[in-house]
């Protein structure tokens, strides 16, 4: 009798409470006190994003965690498996044909590719890595199921759908066991999740790739097509303003890795940035459009003060 009277006096006090501070502000103090970090001062106060994490490369030890389990969204931070994927799995110097996949999907990201192309494969990896192009994204896939299966003649839907499960498989192996894919691009599917944790498991795998640092390092990259009538000329650039030093956002030191945006995971970042011999790897996601670039300043910084300490 007493533990029920002693629920109701607790139920009627957070009632009251929710009364007099608002409904707002009561939002605001239960999702400050749900939050799961190892800083909660500085998860609050720097760090927008909904989700985050930042890992010493060189130990693989987490030094900061904000929400790091949470279910979340990658968006277009998908295309870092996808290039793993490539590299360990194909030839980058492979001419590959670009089909009717490349053909744009409403609001996209797009690389600006067009069927009938042949490229290098290590020009669409630039493709995907740079503007986060949904088309390389997709043409990869294509090429690269076929040469694994040896079933080249597979329809695209049927490719992509090996693709994702080869991404799968991968993920798992590099310890990414709470994420699951199901395209190579990133765009919103509510099957295609990942946690800020494991995609840090996932990054940390492909920045063992010499090849893969290059890339996502690359400011400004020219590919040239053969294919169609005549050759054709693109150039990429970098959507990491972390990379740019004009951007406003540049970090001293940033060597990658890529960017993510859709209306449901909001604004994200995998970012990494090595100084005096030491590297870091950050993720933020579900951040703003300006707060992402803050949040990843404020993660590396606070990360580099922990290793100087």
């Amino acid at each position: 009798m007493k533990q029920k009277f002693a629920l109701f006096v607790c139920i009627v006090a957070v009632v009251l409470l929710v009364n007099m501070v608002g409904k707002d502000q009561w939002s605001r103090v239960w999702g400050h006190v749900k939050v799961q970090t190892n800083n909660r001062q500085f998860a609050m106060n720097e760090i927008r994003g909904e989700a985050a994490i930042l890992m010493d490369q060189r130990t693989g030890k987490v030094l900061f965690y904000k929400n790091d389990k949470e279910r979340m969204y990658p968006a277009s931070t998908t295309k870092i498996l996808t290039a793993l994927l490539a590299l360990e799995l194909g030839d980058l110097d492979e001419m590959v044909q670009v089909g009717e996949e490349a053909v744009p999907h409403p609001g996209e990201s797009r690389a600006g590719l067009v069927p009938g192309q042949q490229f290098k494969l290590i020009d669409l990896l630039h493709a995907l890595m740079l503007p986060s192009g949904n088309d390389a994204a997709r043409t990869i896939a294509i090429h690269i199921a076929g040469k694994v299966s040896g079933r080249e003649d597979m329809e695209p839907d049927e490719a992509i759908d090996y693709f994702a499960q080869l991404m799968n498989n991968r993920a798992k192996q590099a310890g990414a066991k709470q994420s699951h894919f199901v395209n190579p691009h990133g765009l919103h599917d509510e099957n295609h999740y990942t946690t800020a944790r494991d995609l840090m498991m996932i990054a940390s795998e492909a920045i063992k790739n010499e090849q893969f640092r290059k890339i996502v390092n690359t400011g400004q990259y020219t590919a040239y097509s053969k294919g169609r009538n005549h050759a054709d000329t693109l150039s990429f650039t970098n959507t990491n303003q972390l990379l740019q030093r004009n951007s406003g956002y540049y970090f001293e030191g940033a060597d990658g890795i890529k960017t993510g945006f859709t209306d449901q995971a909001g604004y994200c970042l995998v970012s990494s940035a090595t100084r005096y011999n030491a590297g870091l790897i950050a993720i933020v996601l579900k951040s703003t459009n300006d707060e992402v670039w803050r949040d990843s300043n404020h993660l590396l910084e606070y990360g580099f003060k922990a290793l100087s300490q």
